[in-house]
């Protein structure tokens, strides 16, 4: 008994300061950010007035939300497509079908671009998209189809699709390296027995590698998804939510309301919508997560 009060002592003195810092910059930043949605302030003001739900229903009445929703739900099909799916089907030619060494080279290069700032990638293609010096213009006009170079970050129908673009190039690679750790601890043996059964490429892709991997899938999926509704880097330095608001996120928005028109009232309300919404998205991860590994549990039994 004294043994397991001692291990538990233990515990709790190495627990106890994570859960402090996280309580200090995690929870009480969270719970008073929803005690602020309550009250019209700025960030020079003496006072607050409170206003109860007011902001919250005209959360649901503003056009502009309704527009940031739209981009963000947009950003998550196609990072989707993308980096979940893409991702997965080129990591698993690397893995199966590359020559190790030119796969790992192929790897390192396709990584390189998640590990640069985003300041920087922004900059850089907000060059590249560039009517006039930029390359992807440039790149049409020599292959011949001139007719369709455009003003990518200057139209609000391609400016949004443009920079969603720019995140599937730079984390594509990201999602391929964790596809790949997934797919390399996968047993070479089940492979082997299948193609001994006369299993095709296509039937181990679909009846093995996947259900091998659901885990990595799953986490995949819900990281892109989180992560296009937290997007705000790339937006912000390529076109700041413009041209009018045609490329706002619900990040983007949120800072625009509170440090641009210093709404912070208002700021507050769409933060806390803006985690309710990652919040859903991270329980539904946790749940599927542990549904998966019971179901791996009970197939070992």
């Amino acid at each position: 008994m004294k043994a397991i009060y001692n291990n538990k002592k233990i515990f709790i003195i190495f627990v106890l300061p994570a859960v402090v810092l996280v309580s200090v910059l995690v929870f009480f930043p969270v719970l008073l950010n929803v005690y602020y949605s309550f009250f019209r302030w700025t960030a020079y003001s003496k006072s607050m007035k409170f206003v109860g739900i007011q902001y919250y229903v005209k959360l649901f009445q503003d056009e502009r939300v309704a527009k940031a929703i739209f981009n963000n739900v947009l950003y998550a099909i196609i990072s989707l497509i993308f980096q979940a799916g893409f991702g997965l089907i080129i990591a698993h030619v690397l893995v199966t079908f590359a020559n190790k060494r030119y796969s790992a080279v192929t790897r390192v290069i396709i990584f390189i671009p998640a590990v640069i700032s985003i300041t920087a990638i922004g900059l850089l293609w907000v060059i590249a998209y560039n009517p006039s010096i930029g390359f992807v213009n440039s790149f049409l006009e020599i292959t011949g189809l001139s007719g369709l170079t455009h003003d990518w970050l200057g139209d609000r129908k391609t400016a949004m699709i443009a920079i969603i673009m720019v995140s599937q190039w730079q984390y594509m690679g990201e999602m391929i390296m964790l596809y790949t750790v997934g797919l390399q601890n996968v047993p070479v043996e089940i492979y082997e027995s299948a193609k001994i059964d006369g299993a095709k490429n296509h039937q181990t892709f679909f009846n093995i590698t996947i259900p091998m991997i659901k885990s990595t899938i799953l986490m995949n999926t819900m990281v892109t998804i989180i992560g296009a509704f937290m997007v705000f880097d790339e937006v912000y330095v390529m076109t700041s939510g413009g041209p009018g608001n045609a490329t706002e996120t619900l990040a983007v928005l949120m800072y625009k309301t509170g440090f641009r028109k210093d709404n912070m009232g208002y700021a507050s309300t769409i933060g806390v919508f803006l985690f309710i919404i990652t919040f859903i998205f991270s329980l539904i991860e946790l749940r599927l997560y542990n549904v998966n590994e019971t179901m791996k549990g009970g197939k070992h039994k």
